[in-house]
């Protein structure tokens, strides 16, 4: 059984803005960029050469199959982690076992502090929707789920630790309470789950400037 740390956090919504992309609406009136739509422009040349490589009709395949597969996945730990049933019927046998190798892997969290909670930082100025914040072997930790089809190398996902870093600097601004550690885990077709533990500190400028980057082009493209 999972213990949930009952905390006093506002909700709030995500708009999607036509051309901008997903923001959200503080409740005190502030509109902010999702942190996905912030992490999306630094990759966004990279997936623009991949989906020209691949193809449009392929990309749009491939894409749309790991958005569901990740739904999925994702609704899954949210159950898990809830303590509520888990139903496997809507997974495709390959899916199946990529969540029968993930779902020990959620094991190591204890005191559950956020959910699919939103959160936001008028010092970011952003918002967003986080995946966990636990304890994670005993730290507490941004937990991050991802599905992928291959394996990672670190260097690949720095994205990733940016966007876990961001949920942090949000939950202590909401609550004072500092997370230390992110922890990006991710369920691999095919392979073993792999789990990436890091030091928040270590990305913060990195995402500071990347957030400075995202503004500047927002105000050249108005």
């Amino acid at each position: 059984m999972f213990t949930r740390i009952q905390l006093e956090l506002p909700k709030f919504e995500a708009e999607m803005i036509p051309g901008v992309g997903r923001h959200y609406r503080t409740p005190d009136g502030s509109l902010y960029p999702s942190v996905t739509t912030v992490m999306s422009y630094e990759s966004k040349q990279s997936i623009q050469a991949w989906r020209e490589r691949v193809g449009e009709e392929e990309a749009n395949k491939i894409s749309n199959q790991a958005a569901t597969r990740g739904t999925k996945i994702h609704d899954h730990c949210e159950s898990y982690l809830l303590n509520e049933e888990i139903d496997t019927s809507n997974l495709s046998l390959l899916d199946k076992q990529m969540w029968d190798r993930f779902q020990p892997q959620l094991d190591n969290i204890s005191n559950i502090h956020a959910l699919e909670d939103p959160l936001f930082s008028h010092h970011l100025r952003m918002a967003g929707r986080v995946d966990c914040i636990s304890e994670w072997e005993g730290k507490l930790s941004v937990v991050d789920f991802k599905t992928s089809r291959k394996l990672k190398k670190k260097e690949w996902i720095t994205s990733y630790f940016m966007q876990c870093t961001a949920y942090a600097i949000m939950f202590e601004e909401m609550t004072g309470i500092p997370v230390p550690q992110i922890v990006v885990a991710i369920t691999v077709e095919g392979e073993f789950p792999q789990i990436f533990v890091e030091k928040r500190d270590n990305y913060a400028e990195k995402l500071l400037n990347l957030r400075l980057e995202y503004e500047r082009h927002c105000k050249l493209a108005r």
